[in-house]
């Protein structure tokens, strides 16, 4: 839990301050009253902060009261006059031998009986008007004080036992003494008495002091505590209610609970609606605390602003700080909003448990499917650290909270058995830190699959102050990202490290990443654009068309200017067209001949130089896009050349052209403004979301964009890791140059740089392998999200965590399934379930292509789908994008789509609707 708790005592020096405070304290703090020797009850602030006579519960607000914290004046009942009164009715108990219960409550009734002393009966009423006034009201607590035989007393740091003896609340002046002795004989409630017998003490030796202190009237209250009691973490977790806290602590009222992250100050909240509080019914008054409604108009408002909560926050890190450990502090808030502090005791927390760790891949399987080289994971983990880092910097996050969540940023994603994932929580954290982005929680959720958490709404001027600030920093956006390309394309023309030594490739290497650290930002800031604008747009169609399916909302974003991974499409079909002009070309791209020979043949000029020329253009522009192309392990065009006609040769047979493709995202997009004016009819509203539209069109071009730039970043340095595995070959160090796969990106540069721990890569490369190859045959199909416990290795909670692999095809499952519609239209066709996109075009041709997620890699086999359907995906991921692209019919996120639907059967799928009916389980 952090800090250990110690029970401070008060210095000497502080004796003569704590009086004088107390006795000129008024109602926001302090027990002030003179006192008189004959006196009977404590009433400076001295004597009431001795534990011993007082009470710890007691004791600790005179502590905070001469400190100067806000507590409702008070005075106590020492325990000596319990001793007086009550001792010898134990002492005289013959019923000793009984049963414990049966003596407790037969003690309680002498007790009650015998009341208080007639001297104490009147101070008590004479004290009562100096508290509250004749005509006020009055807490009456009871405390039980150590004993010095072992019981370490109420509300210590020890063993708070709280709750275990009696308070009571709303008490008038001609009951304050009868409540005296009720508290006096909860000393012996069954509870306690069975309590103290659990821990081996004498259940019959308590002692009891009791306070009593001016009642707020309250019109709300909280407790809260100064670290998060389930797990000891640094946040304060606050639950507030209307009307008094004992409803909170009974749960008699509805409660709101929030949490403050001390580091960030970020607040997340957990709203209830709020329809009754525990409080004083004014036709009741006598009836004390009960349950009363809340005013309809308060029911679904916070019952704390943001301010208070800050606020009270704040005041209770202090009250930690006063007695140097966590705290659990009871609180009140009067009509005027001011706070009052009437409790706190120390948190004495269960053992930990052993923390949780949330792992999520809805998202980044798209880039990293299935089992990932150590490589590529140590590299992508690397560029996540470096990008978001720049982004939290562009975002306005001080350079301080970026530095002490670098252990965050070196966390944002895990390797699960060769899996990657994200660490969501890590991603929460962090992503809290943009004050801005508190609006786009729930889109930012959808759009990366993730499961959302319960958060406190933002209200509607700060939602304006966030989005007004996104948008100034939006205004340069376009500018940055042509410099960002202009810069790339610069860097990447010109980079070839193909007959480099290795100082020269790790010095390429090193200064690319510095330049990557400083600008790759760009591109995720751009996510935050486009988070924004997609907000915006839902926000306004929900309002001004309720009526439109998300049909109006995909295709508007269909059509428009190409992106840089639909060009790469382009030349692919470009390729086809011009083949088909040359029957000799024709029938030597759709013969059997082997590609590594064809390539050569073509790219040599048997068939024309024009045709060999367009083929070193393509694979010089695209030659880093290919399947999984961001896996260090996989074989792009670029490493394999001849695999480009393969598209090439599925697009020559289906007759497709550029202006085919265009033609389609045109039609839909015309369709979709013709339901939009259908349903907006006011021009200003149809001004408006296509102002709107055209920004998220562009903003996606601009994600695709910046992700193609990504796929060539990862080809450079593909080429560089293992141009340097080709001199540690030479070297002796490894085996082949690929083995490089098998270690970290420091592994492979340390060698090199002298920064590596170990010089035999050889054995270390082995046994990664090996183990990668046994995770590849398990084909273990990890479930989307998983929980896995801290306290032991990952590899031993996964085989808990993650549930058998189903096969595909395995049930036809429900007639109809639904998932995300992404793009509308409604076709019929046989399902092709493709787990690892090892099929060409050809075979996916006017099939229903179903995957559990596809890479920019597999646009050549949805090009030749009629239809697209995928486990996973969002509206914005590639899947949903190329299915608009394509002026196809897409469904994405539905859950288990390859086992659900059987391979080979008929199905229709209604982009509009999200829906996949099964007609036909025969394939």
């Amino acid at each position: 839990m952090g800090r250990q708790h110690v029970e401070r005592t008060v210095p000497p020096t502080l004796r003569a301050r704590l009086s004088r405070t107390n006795a000129a304290a008024g109602d926001s703090g302090g027990s002030a009253m003179p006192n008189t020797d004959s006196d009977p009850l404590l009433t400076d602030g001295w004597s009431i902060a001795d534990p011993s006579v007082s009470g710890h519960k007691f004791a600790r607000q005179a502590a905070l009261a001469s400190a100067g914290f806000p507590i409702p004046r008070l005075v106590c009942v020492p325990v000596s006059l319990f001793d007086q009164v009550v001792a010898p009715l134990v002492s005289d108990d013959t019923t000793e031998n009984g049963p414990a219960p049966q003596r407790a409550q037969l003690l309680r009734d002498r007790i009650r009986e015998a009341g208080v002393p007639d001297s104490l009966r009147r101070t008590l009423a004479e004290r009562f008007d100096e508290i509250a006034g004749p005509s006020g009201l009055v807490a009456v607590r009871a405390c039980v004080v150590p004993n010095g035989s072992g019981e370490s007393g109420e509300d210590s740091a020890q063993d708070p036992f709280a709750g275990l003896s009696d308070s009571f609340l709303y008490v008038r002046r001609e009951e304050v003494a009868d409540r005296v002795a009720d508290c006096w004989a909860s000393g012996f409630n069954a509870e306690a008495v069975l309590y103290r017998e659990h821990r081996g003490l004498d259940p019959f030796a308590a002692r009891v002091a009791v306070g009593v202190q001016r009642m707020v009237p309250a019109t709300r209250s909280f407790v809260a505590f100064t670290r998060d009691p389930r797990d000891g973490s640094d946040r304060c977790v606050i639950a507030a209610a209307y009307g008094i806290g004992e409803g909170i602590v009974a749960e008699k009222a509805d409660i709101d609970h929030f949490f403050v992250d001390h580091a960030t100050g970020a607040i997340e909240a957990r709203v209830e609606v709020k329809t009754r509080a525990l409080g004083r019914d004014p036709d009741r008054p006598a009836a004390g605390p009960v349950r009363v409604p809340v005013d309809p108009a308060l029911a679904d408002r916070p019952a704390l602003s943001d301010r208070e909560v800050r606020e009270i926050a704040a005041l209770t890190a202090r009250v930690e700080d006063h007695f140097g450990g966590p705290q659990d502090i009871e609180g009140a808030i009067d009509p005027d909003g001011t706070v009052h502090l009437v409790q706190a005791r120390p948190i004495v927390a269960a053992p930990p448990e052993a923390p949780v760790h949330l792992w999520d891949n809805n998202n980044i399987t798209e880039s990293f499917p299935g089992v990932s080289c150590a490589l590529t994971y140590s590299l992508g983990r690397e560029l996540f650290e470096v990008g978001f880092t720049d982004l939290y910097r562009r975002m306005g996050v001080p350079a301080s909270q970026i530095r002490r969540n670098r252990e965050r940023l070196r966390r944002m994603v895990g390797y699960l058995d060769g899996h990657i994932y994200y660490a969501i929580d890590n991603w929460y954290h962090l992503h809290g830190l943009m004050r801005c982005f508190r609006p786009l929680w729930s889109t930012w959720e959808e759009a990366l699959g993730v499961a959302g958490r319960e958060r406190k709404p933002v209200g509607r001027l700060a939602r304006v102050v966030h989005l007004t600030e996104i948008a100034g920093r939006a205004l340069a956006h376009p500018r940055r990202v042509r410099d960002f390309l202009r810069w790339w394309d610069e860097f990447h023309a010109t980079t070839d490290v193909s007959a480099a030594g290795p100082a020269e490739v790790v010095a390429t290497y090193r200064a690319l990443w510095t330049e990557v650290g400083r600008r790759w930002g760009l591109t995720l800031a751009n996510g935050v654009f486009l988070f924004t604008a997609t907000w915006a747009v839902g926000a306004l169609l929900r309002r001004w068309a309720p009526g439109a399916d998300r049909s109006v909302l995909n295709g508007m974003l269909s059509g428009g200017r190409p992106n840089r991974s639909a060009l790469a499409l382009h030349s692919a079909v470009d390729l086809a067209t011009l083949a088909g002009r040359s029957p000799a070309l024709r029938a030597a791209i759709l013969s059997d001949t082997d590609p590594r020979l064809l390539w050569a043949e073509l790219t040599a000029g048997r068939h024309g130089t024009a045709f060999a020329d367009a083929l070193r253009e393509h694979l010089r522009r695209y030659g880093d896009r290919g399947l999984a192309d961001l896996k260090l392990e996989a074989l792009t065009p670029r490493e394999e050349p001849w695999t480009v006609l393969h598209a090439v040769r599925a697009y020559l047979r289906q007759g497709q052209t550029v202006a085919d493709i265009t033609a389609t995202g045109d039609r839909v997009n015309r369709d979709a403004r013709r339901e939009l004016r259908r349903h907006v009819r006011q021009p200003p509203r149809r001004a408006v979301l296509r102002v709107l539209f055209t920004a998220m069109r562009t903003l996606l071009r601009v994600r695709e964009d910046t992700r193609f730039c990504r796929s060539q970043l990862f080809g450079d340095l593909r080429a560089m890791l293992l141009r340097l595995g080709e001199h540690l070959v030479a070297a002796g160090r490894l085996d082949h140059p690929r083995d490089v796969l098998d270690l970290t990106v420091e592994e492979v540069l340390g060698a090199f740089d002298g920064t590596v721990a170990g010089a035999d890569l050889r054995s270390l490369a082995a046994v990664r392998g090996a183990e990668r190859a046994g995770w590849i045959e398990a084909d273990r199909t990890f479930p989307p999200r998983i929980a896995t416990g801290g306290d032991q290795p990952l590899t031993v909670a996964l085989e808990t965590a993650v549930p058998e692999p189903a096969t595909a095809g395995g049930g036809q499952g429900p007639a109809e399934l639904v998932g995300l519609a992404s793009c509308a239209g409604t076709v019929r066709g046989r399902a092709m379930v493709v787990l690892e996109p090892t099929v060409t075009a050809d075979e996916t041709r006017d099939r229903i292509l179903v995957a559990r997620a596809t890479d920019p890699g597999w646009l050549f086999l949805m090009m030749s789908a009629k239809a697209l359907v995928v486990e996973r995906g969002t509206l914005l991921s590639h899947t949903a994008i190329t299915g608009r692209l394509l002026g196809i019919p897409t469904v994405v996120a539905l859950p288990e789509a390859t086992t659900r639907i059987p391979d080979g059967a008929v199905v229709e799928v209604d982009g509009a609707a999200g829906t996949v009916r099964i007609l036909d389980g025969d394939s």
